[in-house]
């Protein structure tokens, strides 16, 4: 299966990033957290939030970009309010990097900056400043498994109390 890599910049409220741990365990994506981050690992908002999934995670921790850069490499994607490019207008290779920065700045310009052609952006009406962090995160992912017509995920559901047969439809 083609991999995702889900990279949190230094996030600061434990309930988003158990959400985005939620995300990435139901679809197989990997979570990077690069620190500081706002919130110690054993944070009990943290795991909450990510329920009974933290058994399903892929998980790397790292305590600066610097590390995580000098451990990393690959296709980089930056998703920022201030990207030119829809999140929708590129394509998405396997073990691509989408990265997401802290609840209150986004990510350092320094760094979007240097990487201007892979900065994109979820579209949103003028004058509001952002989507919400573990929302924009599965925007993302969904988006790369759309393109990628969801390898590897179940597809149709099952009821409990019934059939779909049983509908007539």
């Amino acid at each position: 299966m083609p991999r995702i890599n889900i990279v949190m910049v230094e996030p600061e409220i434990p309930q988003n990033t158990g959400n985005v741990a939620r995300t990435c365990a139901v679809t197989g994506a990997r979570l990077h957290l690069v620190g500081p981050m706002g919130f110690r690992i054993d944070d009990r908002k943290l795991k909450r939030a990510g329920l009974d999934y933290w058994h399903m995670l892929d998980i790397t921790y790292y305590k600066s970009l610097d590390e995580f850069f000098e451990k990393n490499s690959g296709n980089f994607f930056f998703f920022t309010s201030k990207g030119r490019h829809r999140h929708t207008d590129v394509r998405y290779p396997d073990d691509c990097y989408l990265f997401f920065g802290k609840e209150t700045a986004g990510l350092p310009e320094e760094l979007l900056l240097k990487y201007p052609d892979t900065c994109v952006r979820i579209p949103m009406l003028p004058g509001a400043r952002c989507l919400n962090l573990s929302n924009s995160v599965a925007v993302g992912v969904y988006e790369v498994l759309r393109q990628w017509d969801y390898p590897a995920l179940q597809n149709e559901g099952q009821l409990h109390h019934g059939t779909w047969e049983e509908s007539g439809r």
